[in-house]
């Protein structure tokens, strides 16, 4: 096996690598989309599967401009349920811990020291 032979396996396969990417991209999208119905989605994915160039590329031609749309939506809401899980298990903040901490003082249901220690634990 000579070097030409070695680059033009490392090509196929990333030729091959690629071509995987794309269809299970365009076949995510096809689950991803809202605007289509359960035949409509079986029948985009059925066609990608039984004629995969044209289906996909059909697909691309067609649908296209909303891929990166459901593609940015989703990224959207994956960050928003991740921050609320953030601050769900975060609690509240040091800050809304001392003002809390400030309410009790002034009404009286803590003492003075007590509020040092706790200002005290909290800030450091």
């Amino acid at each position: 096996m000579n070097l030409l032979d070695a680059f033009w396996s490392i090509f196929v396969f990333f030729l091959l690598v690629a071509w995987i990417w794309v269809v299970i991209g365009v076949i995510s999208d096809v689950f991803r989309s809202r605007d289509l119905a359960g035949v409509s989605k079986g029948l985009w994915v059925l066609f990608i599967i039984v004629i995969p160039w044209l289906g996909v590329l059909s697909y691309v031609i067609i649908r296209g401009e909303g891929m990166q749309e459901r593609n940015m939506q989703a990224l959207a809401d994956a960050g928003e349920r991740q921050q609320a899980y953030i601050q769900s298990v975060a609690g509240t903040s040091t800050a809304d811990e001392l003002s809390k901490l400030a309410e009790l003082k002034e009404k009286g249901v803590i003492t003075e020291s007590e509020f040092a220690a706790q200002k005290a634990r909290l800030l450091s």
